[in-house]
């Protein structure tokens, strides 16, 4: 690692630093207006109130948590049937300038269910989209699946701190106050830095040019920057090029590509904030930080050093040197000189850390134990420190399993800001927590012996079997990057990653919304001097534990079978 790179790392943390306060501190008095009211409270209820109007919608009312989910259900369901008919008719529609055809009906589902889970896979390339699929299509989604997110998030902190309570809020509130309040004015702000940075926004078509050396060249057009902004700061992924964040375009220097790594982490940092503010216990919100904050730095330093390190097959003095030679400048395969392996490695911790699933490098081309974390950092379930909420309400989901064990280890029933932590909840914690294992592992396991599906591989061997355990680890988790080598635009993978897809993002979300509903209706029980402390250091590292040891049990095996023993073979020269 070069000096550069541990510079640009301590900017980043310190941005972070002091982001997370004053955002996490902004949300939270946009959730719970009993913390006051938050800045540009007048113009925002303004646009609020004609929406409310609109769609009859009473703010003040509240609903249980089974009417949340079916909100939540309905909403989604009404918005991907609306997304798919947009793409189906895209050559009969408007802003087409390049006059591209409507999507086939497999491509056109496994998108539009990417972008209504806020996956943002794209099993499609450059020459697809015209500009109004792009703006109220694809971006219109990366606002409102950022803002679901959220609003489950939310709901489920005011079932942790509600006493005997037996609402949740208001879907509809929650997700309109998301978007008006908190996106919305993140995406303008950031829009106008990424554009100063070089990042283009216009409504061209692709021009044909001229080249200094006498040859025509294609440049293309878009609004790229307002997509890019939101694609980041909602933690879509996705882009409007298809090599993503990679595209000079899309990410043209360093201070564009340190912009969208902390747009990537702003949000879901914060929202650690928002629940200690929100649980009138700070401490309990800087335990998660911590937690969260731990792993991403940990899977960061991981990833940066070894691909600036470089393979071990590529050496300066040949093959027969190659266990002591390194190869010069790092692993650069895949890599844009811009960024270079460690701009790259901090991109992929944080891309895969999250749910955003941007890249500015290929992760294909990563080494094997870079590509392994990046692997692992989803397998994690993106709790370091997630998505826009989902990431939150992760990390909540495996602190209840943390105090049930401290619970069974005392003999006493494990409590969690005054809740207990019974059967009915530790059920759903199981299922909740079971649900990735059983369909990543079982539809890769599924992939493996279908012969369409093996075709799609770049690669055999371990590297052939990390591509296809990557792509539906990816899509469970709603993270959209990808192992490149993949041909996923296939019927077998458009819709068993379609269908992976929407359960990683809904099950889940209904499991936390039915743990929410079940402690928002109990009583808060009086802490004493046999209840286990969360806001401790102590209670974190236990936090931390649960999280290495239930992941590390559960795919050690696929990882071992993938990236380690890729590593090994490429170490050993076998």
């Amino acid at each position: 690692m070069t000096t550069a790179g541990w510079v640009e790392l301590a900017i980043l943390i310190a941005a972070l630093a002091v982001t997370t306060p004053l955002l996490g501190a902004y949300m939270a008095k946009v959730y719970d207006p009993t913390l006051g009211r938050p800045r540009g409270d007048r113009v925002f209820s303004a646009i609020e109130r004609p929406i409310y109007r609109i769609c009859r919608i009473d703010p003040e009312s509240e609903q249980r948590w089974s009417t949340y989910a079916l909100s939540l259900l309905a909403f989604s369901l009404v918005s991907v049937l609306i997304l798919y008919a947009q793409l189906r008719l895209q050559g009969h529609l408007l802003l087409n300038p390049d006059r591209y055809k409507g999507i086939e009906p497999k491509l056109s589902f496994n998108t539009a269910v990417s972008f209504l889970t806020n996956t943002n896979w794209q099993a499609y390339g450059d020459g697809v989209m015209s500009q109004l699929s792009q703006m109220t299509g694809l971006a219109f989604h990366n606002f409102v699946s950022a803002a679901a997110g959220a609003a489950v998030a939310v709901a489920f902190i005011r079932g942790l701190i509600r006493r005997t309570a037996g609402t949740l809020g208001n879907f509809w509130v929650d997700l309109i106050r998301t978007c008006v309040r908190i996106l919305l004015p993140l995406a303008f702000v950031a829009a106008i830095v990424l554009m100063s940075q070089g990042v283009i926004d216009n409504f061209h078509g692709a021009r044909p040019v001229t080249t200094v050396a006498g040859q025509t060249q294609t440049i293309p057009g878009g609004p790229l920057a307002s997509q890019e902004a939101i694609k980041e700061g909602g933690q879509n992924g996705g882009g409007f090029f298809g090599t993503n964040s990679a595209h000079p375009f899309e990410n043209p220097n360093g201070v564009s590509n340190l912009v969208e790594i902390w747009l990537m982490l702003a949000i879901p940092f914060a929202f650690t904030y928002t629940f200690g503010k929100m649980a009138r216990n700070q401490k309990q919100g800087w335990v998660v930080f911590a937690t969260m904050f731990a792993l991403w730095l940990g899977m960061l330093l991981v990833i940066a050093p070894l691909e600036a390190r470089g393979s071990p097959l590529l050496t300066i003095g040949g093959a027969d040197q190659r266990t002591t030679s390194l190869q010069a400048g790092g692993n650069m395969e895949g890599k844009e000189t811009r960024f270079g392996p460690v701009g790259c490695g901090y991109f992929a911790a944080s891309t895969t850390s999250t749910s955003d699933g941007a890249v500015n490098c290929q992760h294909d081309s990563l080494t094997p134990i870079g590509g392994g974390t990046a692997l692992v950092n989803m397998m994690y379930g993106e709790i370091s420190p997630g998505g826009t909420g989902s990431g939150l309400f992760g990390m909540l989901i495996f602190a209840l399993l943390a105090v049930f064990i401290a619970g069974l280890m005392v003999g006493r029933t494990p409590e969690f800001l005054g809740k207990k932590i019974q059967g009915p909840e530790m059920k759903l914690v199981v299922l909740y927590l079971l649900l990735p294992a059983i369909l990543i592992l079982g539809f890769a396991g599924a992939a493996m012996l279908v012969h369409s599906a093996l075709n799609s591989r770049l690669n055999t061997g371990p590297h052939g079997l990390s591509e296809i355990v990557y792509a539906y680890t990816e899509a469970f988790n709603n993270n959209g990057s990808a192992f490149g080598g993949l041909t996923a635009n296939t019927a077998w993978y458009d819709t068993t990653l379609g269908i992976v897809m929407l359960a990683g993002r809904f099950l889940p979300m209904i499991a936390v919304l039915a743990i929410g509903g079940s402690l928002g209706r109990k009583k808060v029980v009086p802490a004493t001097a046999g209840t286990f402390p969360t806001a401790t250091p102590l209670f974190g590292g236990l936090l931390f534990g649960v999280v290495i040891i239930v992941v590390g049990l559960t795919y050690f095996p696929v990882v071992a079978l993938g990236p380690a023993v890729e590593h090994l073979a490429g170490h050993f020269g076998l």
